[in-house]
């Protein structure tokens, strides 16, 4: 009887260490760095076709560093370097494999100045502190920049931005996503979303020309008494909320006429440097001056 229980509690532990290591291997994260030596200012390129995080962070050093991790052996990353050009691509080896085990994330370091194309299908991807031109595109995971500096070019589908500290251009269009533009130097803006939210929080640069437009999101914009700019805001069948009103003046330059059947309001503030356009179709406009 002993040698029995024995015989069957034997096998009981052989069953379950086996289910066990098979469980930690497909669960297993796997990861993979690689280093890249540069000559000139480089090109990174990603598409991420899995669910995954994408960072991209600076260092002084003339080399691009990627960092992968995947959950399983059902996907698999191609890493490729032409001259400076560095090219990162995830590839799905299992038609059948299930979200988690599609699970990604990559970390990059990059020279200062790199020119970036990133794009991703549900991760969010991170910037920080790159000067170089950019075009982001992304699906469904959100994209957030900060202290960066180029011509910034940004594609969503419901995905939102947030821009912190961003300087130079930048041109974002999304179907459902939404924009925070906070702290800026940006000397030309063009924000398009069909549903989404726009929030511009700083400064207007002189002779910068800034517009933004959502089909019936909420437009809003916060400026400084240090400011100086031409404003144009109108709505077909929206709402509009002007809490400067008392700061602002007839427009000086008589550049603007409200179409038709749409109503909103232009003025001048300050000397009207920058020009700054605003737009909804049955959303709300909101411009207030900051404390």
């Amino acid at each position: 009887m002993g040698t029995r229980l024995m015989g069957r509690s034997l096998t009981l532990i052989l069953i379950t260490g086996a289910v066990l290591t098979c469980g930690a291997a497909a669960g297993a994260t796997q990861r993979t760095e690689k280093h890249f030596a540069l000559k000139g200012r480089p090109v990174v390129a990603i598409q991420n076709v899995a669910d995954g995080r994408i960072e991209v962070k600076s260092s002084k050093n003339p080399e691009v560093v990627v960092v992968a991790n995947q959950n399983s052996n059902k996907i698999n990353f191609d890493m490729e370097q032409v001259g400076d050009r560095v090219d990162v691509t995830a590839n799905i080896l299992d038609a059948s494999a299930q979200p988690q085990e599609l699970a990604t994330s990559l970390q990059l370091t990059v020279p200062e100045e790199t020119e970036l194309q990133l794009k991703t299908e549900n991760g969010m991807i991170y910037v920080e502190q790159v000067r170089g031109d950019m075009t982001l595109e992304s699906v469904a995971g959100d994209i957030h920049l900060k202290e960066v500096s180029g011509y910034i070019i940004v594609k969503t589908t419901g995905s939102s931005l947030v821009c912190t500290q961003c300087a130079g251009k930048l041109d974002f269009n999304s179907v459902g996503g939404s924009a925070q533009i906070l702290q800026p130097a940006l000397i030309n803006v063009n924000l398009r979303t069909t549903t989404g939210n726009i929030l511009f929080d700083g400064d207007f640069i002189r002779t910068g020309l800034y517009s933004m437009r959502s089909g019936k999101g909420v437009v809003e914009v916060r400026f400084s008494g240090n400011d100086s700019f031409d404003l144009s805001a109108k709505t077909n069948m929206g709402t509009l909320d002007n809490q400067a009103a008392a700061f602002l003046k007839p427009d000086s330059h008589s550049k603007w006429h409200l179409p038709k059947f749409t109503h909103g309001f232009i003025g001048t503030f300050g000397a009207g440097l920058a020009k700054v356009e605003l737009s909804t179709f049955s959303g709300t406009i909101r411009i207030l001056k900051r404390d």
